[in-house]
This record gives structure tokens, sequence and C-alpha cells, in this order.
């Protein structure tokens, strides 16, 4: 059997919009001779998320120092620094904001401007249904970019699992305040598929990953669903690392996980998202408004399995599992 699936068609337009009528006048104009390009993430710089965006700046031209900057912002894992990071990249008059991770990226960078446009990537919130946006075919304001629908991907993650191990009866689930619906969206999910979760809360940072485990009943211990917030991707490291320790399966929601030695994942593709934010950022840098980019979100989804992992820990994935993933990593 084939492993390795042919990478699928990520992105749709919303609203019946297609990418091939966007509108292209705006770029015959010429980009300003020098690109400032802002943003503040907890996450390092060498993630999938930022060198996608970088090598792509460069496939369209942008080279850093010459006609481009690139003002990046290391939060250091602090989510509560989003404000004073944000309000800083407008006073240095900073062209083009890109606001990615929870809502408090996007809520500051508004905060901190009304005419600087802003490519959002809104991985953990809705912003049309928290009123950041007005429409997604045709965004208002200062406002486009891309969001992901957590919401109901929390609740195929927890069908992938059980279809992955039909004998599967309990697990525990991580989750903190970036990530409460997701936690609830979780619950719903398991409760219709009789499965038995015990959800446990993690609140200040740095996360004790041994302690929040040994909160969960012993029955529950042997897999773990992870949501997605800004903390989980800074610790995603020490994340994949305390599964393999404790020979934990696990399932959560980026590939990078996986590429380092999770069990499971499914979600969209950061560096193709990555890359889709660098084209809006080089849209908007030839006189495109953000009015005119229609929003996007992902209507594809990679489910990723580590093979090696599961014969490290002794699993066996059904049948139906192996073939419903994109891609097999052994």
């Amino acid at each position: 059997m084939n492993m390795e699936m042919k990478r699928r068609t990520f992105f749709t337009l919303l609203g019946g919009a297609a990418a091939n009528i966007l509108p292209f006048a705006a770029h015959a104009q010429t980009p300003p001779a020098m690109l400032r390009v802002g943003i503040a993430t907890p996450q390092p710089r060498a993630t999938g998320f930022t060198l996608g965006f970088e090598a792509r700046m460069r496939e369209l031209g942008y080279v850093e120092g010459k006609n481009f900057v690139f003002d990046y912002i290391d939060l250091q894992g602090r989510g509560d620094r989003y404000h004073a990071a944000m309000q800083e990249l407008a006073d240095r008059k900073v062209d083009i904001i890109v606001a990615i991770g929870p809502e408090e990226s996007l809520k500051s960078a508004v905060a901190a401007t009304k005419t600087i446009p802003i490519v959002m990537v809104a991985i953990d919130y809705d912003p049309l249904a928290l009123g950041y946006v007005s429409s997604i075919a045709r965004p208002t304001g200062n406002i486009t970019g891309f969001f992901l629908q957590q919401i109901e991907l929390a609740a195929k993650r927890v069908q992938l699992v059980q279809d992955a191990f039909p004998a599967l009866r309990a697990a525990t689930v991580f989750w903190d305040k970036q990530s409460a619906d997701q936690w609830q969206a979780t619950q719903g999910a398991a409760a219709q598929l009789g499965l038995d979760i015990a959800g446990v809360e993690l609140r200040d940072y740095p996360y004790d990953y041994e302690r929040a485990l040994e909160q969960a009943p012993q029955s529950h211990r042997s897999f773990l669903i992870v949501t997605t917030s800004p903390v989980f991707a800074t610790d995603r490291e020490r994340l994949v690392q305390f599964t393999l320790q404790k020979r934990i399966a696990s399932m959560f929601v980026f590939r990078e996980y996986v590429d380092q030695g999770a069990l499971m994942s499914y979600g969209p593709n950061r560096v193709v998202l990555s890359r889709r934010t660098a084209d809006y950022v080089n849209r908007i840098a030839r006189g495109a408004k953000p009015s005119d980019l229609p929003i996007e979100q992902p209507t594809r989804f990679e489910f990723v399995i580590n093979l090696k992992t599961a014969k490290l820990f002794g699993l066996e994935f059904s049948h139906a599992a192996l073939i419903r993933a994109d891609e097999v990593i052994e």
C-alpha cells in the first residue's frame, strides 16, 4: 500500500468566491522600496509557520535587508504580552501586521491600529462570530486573512482516535484557557461516541505536564488528546518528549508534533497556511486593500500518523486508519 498520498488542494474561499477571480489589478503596482512586516508571537522564529512565510516572501522577490524587513517580536511563550508588542509594531510604523494565533493577537492589533493592514491567522477563534469582521467574502476595515475551524476539528479528532483504536474506552484531554471551546467540543463528541474522557486544565506557566497527567484517572492515562493553544505550540518539543517518555499514545493538531515523534495529528498544514499568508501580504504591499481579499479558511486537512512510534509503543493502527491517513511516517 502506498503510504504517501498526494497533497490535496488546501484552501477554498467562502461565499462562493474563487481564487481566480481575486482582483489582480493591484499587482501592477510597485511595492514599497522597503516593506516592513510586523509579527508578534510566543513561538520561536524557527517554526514551520515563520520559516514557510519567509521562504515564500523570498520567492516573491523580497530580500531581508534589501527591500524587506521582518519585524519579529518574540513573546517568549507569554501570551500576556500581545498588547504591548502590537502597540510597539504600530509605533515602529510597519506597513503590514500579521496577527497569528489566539484572539488576543488580533484583539491587540486592532487596539493598536485602525489603519495599518492586518493579515490575521486566526487559529483558536472565529473572527466573524466575535465581530472582528462583518463579512467573510468581502471583509471591511483593515483586516483580512485566514481562520481555522478548531471547534469542528476537535470533534473530528475524537472520531479519528476511535477509528484508529476501536478498543479504546478512555482518554485524557489537555486544555487551557485559550482552548476552552475546543475542550467543550471534544467533550460533546466523546459523549456521542461513547469515549470516556477526563479533561485537565493547564493554568500556570510553565505547564507541569507530568502533574497534569496525574490528575486524570489511571484508566485514562494511556491516550492523550492535546488541544491547540499558543503555550502548547511553544511547548511542542517538550510535549512530544513527555508523551514518548511516558509511552502515551497521542493526538495533536498539527503535523509538526508527529514529525517530532508524537503518534497522530489532524489539522491544516501550517507551512501551506504560512505561504498563503505571504501571498496576501504581497498583494497588499502591491496596492490591494484588505477588503479586496476574501477571508479564507482551510477545507482540506491532513491526518498524519507515526507508525514508528506505534511500533515503539506496541500499538497497531486499524486498517481503516492506515487507509484514511494522508501520510504515514515509517
